[in-house]
């Protein structure tokens, strides 16, 4: 498996669950119903699989990297769907994430990925 696909998997992974989320929280918060819960419970569970996929072998380092790319992936949703204008900070503190996500995921060591 290649560090792109990794990411394809993490980038797939965090549609599901801030979908998801997003589905749940117009379903309740702003009382679209009971379709807009299940259809969030269903992309959620479908993110726990997805996350299933990556290649390492470490529940923890997996979801560690990926809480990462949540956190610039919910701003990016934020933005497209719901026309959210992140700050400076905002965007600074995503960029930090995402190398973080770099650092855990694909720093050399043994077993690693290959570009």
């Amino acid at each position: 498996m290649t560090i792109a696909r990794s990411i394809l998997l993490f980038v797939l992974a965090a549609v599901a669950e801030i979908g998801g989320a997003w589905l749940v929280w117009q379903g309740v918060r702003e009382s679209k119903g009971l379709a807009f819960v299940a259809a969030g419970i269903v992309a959620l569970g479908a993110y726990g699989f997805v996350a299933t996929l990556q290649p390492d072998a470490n529940f923890g380092r997996i979801l560690a990297a990926y809480g990462g790319i949540f956190i610039a992936g919910s701003l990016l949703w934020g933005m497209v769907v719901d026309g959210f204008k992140p700050d400076r900070w905002d965007l600074w503190g995503a960029a930090i994430c995402l190398i973080g996500v770099a650092v855990i995921m694909y720093a050399p060591r043994a077993g690693a990925l290959e570009a």
